[in-house]
């Protein structure tokens, strides 16, 4: 496991519960270093002083906030620290709610809260009492140098931290070109019974319960890429690009009754 990128405890009403905050996340992005196209010898990016063009050791930097044009302060991790000891050292549960009242386009990032030896049955309590009551804990931690809400969402033996986006952090989707719902857009789209009972017959056919190990959610993608990269290094010709499927011309009439009948033919034979 990682190291733990926080450590504070969760005030729960009176109960404290000293805990540390892993990353559940393990991004699988690809590394790639720019280089000098005529030798492949790798390009660095300098830390310049930008009034004296000389690079700057690292010994030497600092975080500076500008205040004004062209005026800065300097602020220090201490200071980072300092500023409220209070919200940066503890999870501040506010109230329980149910998990599916909050929008799914609020989550933003997960991570495991560890209980320390002696918040181990404070812990346990709380996410018995949230399991069993069917709710999540939402809450306030400071993570670096911003203050998120966040949701505690028991999942098995884990704890999990779930980061939550503030809704001003989301765009607006009046400028959204959309479809509008019920029955009477679908009439007007010219949707009619039988392309609607297929539909519903084809999400009937493919749903399953999801595993998210299953060998069809790879990221097949980051596998193939790899695949590449191992032939190039090995000196082997890479295949040439195929050409991608071609999109439906615009203003193609669509047969949707044909197309949604042979997809749930597929769907059974490849369910059976």
């Amino acid at each position: 496991m990682p190291r733990a990128i926080w450590r504070g405890t969760i005030s729960f009403g009176l109960v404290t519960i000293p805990v540390s905050l892993l990353a559940a996340e393990q991004p699988r992005e690809l590394a790639f270093h720019l280089l000098d196209g005529r030798d492949l010898t790798p390009i660095h990016n300098m830390r310049v002083n930008e009034a004296t063009g000389k690079e700057v050791e690292w010994e030497h930097v600092v975080k500076g906030f500008e205040a004004s044009p062209g005026s800065y302060v300097v602020v220090t991790d201490d200071d980072l620290r300092s500023a409220n000891v209070e919200a940066t050292q503890t999870i501040d549960v506010l109230a329980a709610v149910c998990a599916d009242e909050i929008h799914p386009q609020l989550f933003s990032a997960p991570y495991y809260l560890e209980p320390d030896k002696a918040g181990r049955k404070a812990f346990l309590l709380l996410r018995e009492a949230l399991r069993s009551a069917k709710r999540v804990a939402l809450a306030k931690i400071v993570i670096r140098t911003r203050q998120h809400l966040c949701a505690l969402v028991p999942d098995g033996e884990l704890l999990l931290l779930e980061v939550l986006r503030y809704p001003y952090e989301l765009r607006e989707t009046s400028g959204i070109d959309l479809p509008a719902s019920g029955d009477a857009a679908m009439k007007e789209a010219g949707v009619t019974k039988a392309e609607l009972d297929l539909a519903t017959q084809l999400v009937a056919t493919i749903s399953k319960p999801f595993d998210p190990a299953a060998p069809e959610y790879r990221d097949t993608y980051h596998d193939d890429l790899m695949a590449l990269i191992e032939r190039k290094a090995s000196g082997a010709e890479p295949a040439p690009v195929p050409e991608p499927a071609k999109p439906e011309k615009a203003g193609e009439v669509v047969d949707i009754v044909a197309l949604l009948t042979r997809s749930l033919d597929e769907a059974k034979r490849a369910k059976a």
